[in-house]
């Protein structure tokens, strides 16, 4: 899935992290580009919630935006910066490029 992230996004290597801190809050990807961060997690629910680690990568890692790909059928957004796509979108957008 990360790849398919990165490919979409068209990202390099090198501009994508995993990021862990020692309290155990992750991100699944991070794409820094410039000045830009966007973060990313993956969530197999169909009904992805906030979550302490979602808020610790925003103020940590000082994003412009974390999308949650997830198991369900909408796009919403869940607080500010957080945005909630569908796996399917993704994947379809992906097998377009």
């Amino acid at each position: 899935m990360i790849r398919e992230i990165m490919r979409h996004f068209r990202a390099r290597r090198d501009e994508c992290f995993f990021w862990r801190t020692h309290d155990g809050a992750e991100l699944d990807l991070l794409i820094v580009r410039g000045q830009r961060r966007h973060g990313f997690e993956v969530k197999r629910t169909d009904a992805p919630r906030v979550t302490p680690s979602m808020r610790s990568a925003l103020a940590d890692l000082h994003l412009d935006r974390l999308t949650v790909l997830h198991a369900g059928a909408d796009e919403y957004p869940m607080g500010e910066r957080i945005h909630a796509v569908p796996l399917t979108k993704l994947l379809a957008m992906s097998a377009r490029l």
